[in-house]
């Protein structure tokens, strides 16, 4: 095994002198932590645990004892855990989860999931040795069913590890998953527990390139839609794992960090248990999959004392490296092409109503608004439960049964975001697009997010119908309306995109390695030379092409896309071509993490979020859920809930349709 760890052995090493060392650090008033955090983190564990046995026969003294007196807060933690040996270190992290009142089901699915045999033979072997009791039973009593099952099946640290791979096992466990799964009506949990608690990683990766031939779509998708909760949970964490432990790390470490608040227990465990394994290989992953490197997204994040040591474990900032490690161009080139295998079946949370009446739906609209007051329950439930099209049933029949204007009507009886989100319900979703696009560029200033995301994700024909909408609202042609709020290649981008004419057919391989080598000539070009030769691609090609592209583009640059751009382009050229290769690569990703800007931090973009909840309900809003609750650990329930209020709120929760 090679080890890309960022804390190696010290030459030159002197357990006594650093006793000393550490000794003279913390005696009298104050405490040296400087000294203290740059010796510990510049030691093996090993050699460690050489410089406590030292510590004890130099001044009779236990040095975790004394560290613990002399430091305090997440620092003293951090110094503590350094200090343990690994399995004692993990062995501890899993006490801790279970004992007390509640379980942290997150701890011991990172643990057990990522760890090899000897590692977790080990960690139950000091386990015992600690606590005088068995990890299993703990575990068992603080854990359910299957859940428990396949925690029980890790613990016992028995995965095949002979790398020997039997090619009709490989057919037949792909489809024993499918016909547990996605084959039936039901799931068997157990034939998933067996399969993925006891194969080998080289098996069970072989074993998922044939699974998505068979399900056409990824197993990763497949547990997603079978499984639930901390089962569901611990079998992702498995399956990525098995695809690369270092990226698993990676998304761990970014979530600890993201957002209001940090997790520091995970922050601080995955940082000392892999700073001797793969902490490079994390990095590179992070930098990869994240707009910014570990070590600067630990800097904006942590503070003094505790900060230096995470960056002395960390190692070194990666924003300004270009290449791949070999590991990750490889893991890189393999995510395009997972890309572009997985057929997303897009779900939508509203449909048709059934037993649809117009008439009767028109008279109760009626009801609802005349009179004294307003019966904003009723409009809510009428207008955010049927589909698009029954709602212009419902306004043609308003105005002949009624002879009145639904969507006037509406207007003068609600007020603020609520009346906005249900006239854009009420709206032909060209209408809406036109008129968010319209919104988007009129008064002081231009929200090129608006224009980026609208034009990105919308297809041929949607966006001629929105030019044809915005023409005959605003008696102007939207390509005109661009180019005078836009300049520069900005403006020739959405240009290019507004034309409506992007190829649709699958993938060319022959002239996406064409593509490809195009984009990686490019990058040797001057800034105008290669913006143009990426907008003649990005804005032209299909979707399924592209896919392709980007992922020969791996391969002839050893580099990433989404790296390439950060680097070389800026501002409004960068985001367009951003929000493109994402799109690309998983739209309802994209939309997740529109919803999740639109909503964090203080004050809500109820534009955005009135613009996405609307425009996504009827095509793909049950995906983006998944995305938002599998990138931010939060449902969209859960965030649409905290972050609005009212009859505002009631509506955008049941666009959203549920709580995952």
């Amino acid at each position: 095994m090679v080890f890309r760890g960022t804390i190696t052995d010290a030459p030159d090493f002197d357990p006594s002198a650093d006793a000393e060392a550490l000794y003279n650090a913390m005696k009298g008033m104050g405490s040296d932590k400087e000294a203290i955090l740059d010796l510990v983190t510049s030691r093996s564990s090993a050699q460690r645990q050489e410089v406590i046995a030292a510590y004890k026969c130099s001044f009779g003294k236990d040095l975790i004892e004394d560290l613990k007196y002399e430091l305090t807060g997440k620092f003293e933690r951090l110094i503590v855990s350094l200090m343990r040996t690994p399995a004692y270190h993990d062995a501890k992290e899993v006490h801790d989860a279970v004992k007390g009142a509640g379980t942290n089901e997150k701890c011991l699915i990172e643990i057990l999931a990522s760890r090899n045999n000897k590692q977790i033979q080990d960690m139950v072997a000091a386990y015992k040795d600690a606590y005088g009791r068995d990890m299993e039973g703990d575990i068992i009593k603080d854990t359910s069913g299957h859940f428990k099952k396949m925690l029980v099946v890790l613990m016992q640290g028995t995965r095949d590890e002979s790398g020997v791979v039997d090619a009709d096992l490989v057919e037949q466990d792909a489809q024993d998953l499918y016909s547990a799964g996605e084959e039936q009506w039901g799931t068997d949990e157990a034939k998933f527990i067996m399969i993925l608690g006891s194969r080998s990683v080289t098996h069970l990766r072989m074993v998922f390139d044939a699974y998505e031939k068979i399900a056409e779509k990824s197993i990763e998708d497949s547990i997603k839609n079978e499984l639930s909760g901390d089962f569901e949970r611990l079998m992702l964490a498995v399956v990525q794992c098995i695809r690369s432990v270092p990226m698993f790390f990676a998304k761990c470490l970014y979530k600890s960090m993201k957002g209001l608040g940090t997790v520091d227990n995970t922050l601080i465990r995955i940082m000392i248990c892999r700073s001797e394994i793969d902490m490079l290989d994390i990095r590179e992953f992070f930098r990869l999959r994240y707009e910014k490197s570990l070590y600067n997204m630990i800097k904006d994040d942590t503070s003094g004392d505790y900060k230096r040591t995470l960056l002395n474990l960390c190692g070194g900032d990666d924003d300004l490296a270009g290449e791949f490690f070999p590991e990750a161009a490889q893991l890189a080139y393999k995510m395009w092409e997972l890309s572009a295998m997985a057929k997303v079946q897009l779900r939508p949370t509203v449909h048709p109503s059934t037993n649809f009446d117009p008439a009767a739906d028109a008279q109760a609209l009626r009801k609802a608004m005349k009179g004294f007051g307003t019966d904003e329950d009723a409009i809510i439930d009428i207008v955010a439960q049927r589909s698009n099209a029954q709602r212009q049933e419902i306004r043609q029949a308003f105005k002949s049964l009624l002879g009145r204007d639904l969507m006037k009507d509406l207007k003068s009886e609600l007020s603020k975001n609520l009346e906005r989100l249900i006239i854009g319900l009420m709206m032909t979703p060209a209408d809406f697009d036109a008129k968010m696009m319209r919104k988007a560029m009129e008064g002081a200033g231009t929200d090129e997010h608006s224009l980026i995301e609208i034009l990105v994700t919308r297809n041929n024909e949607q966006i001629l119908a929105m030019n044809a909408a915005y023409q005959d609202a605003y008696k102007k042609s939207l390509e005109n309306a661009i180019q005078s709020e836009t300049s520069g290649h900005f403006c020739r981008i959405l240009v290019s995109l507004v034309q409506g004419a992007r190829e649709e057919g699958p993938e060319d391989v022959e002239r996406a390695n064409a593509d490809a080598q195009e984009l990686a000539e490019a990058c040797n070009a001057d800034s105008d030379d290669m913006e143009m030769k990426f907008m003649s691609i990005l804005c032209t090609r299909s979707f399924p092409h592209l896919r392709r592209v980007f992922q020969e583009f791996v391969r002839y640059t050893n580099k990433d896309i989404e790296q390439i751009i950060k680097k070389e382009t800026s501002g409004d050229v960068r985001n367009a071509f951003f929000a493109i290769v994402r799109s690309v690569k998983n739209q309802p990703s994209y939309f997740a993490d529109r919803l999740y800007k639109a909503m964090k931090g203080l004050g809500t973009d109820d534009r955005a979020l009135i613009r996405i909840m609307v425009s996504r309900s009827e095509v793909d809003l049950f995906n983006i859920r998944k995305e938002f609750k599998d990138t931010h650990e939060v449902s969209l329930h859960e965030f649409i809930q905290s972050d609005t209020s009212g009859d505002y709120r009631k509506t955008l929760l049941l666009l959203c349709g549920g709580e995952d």
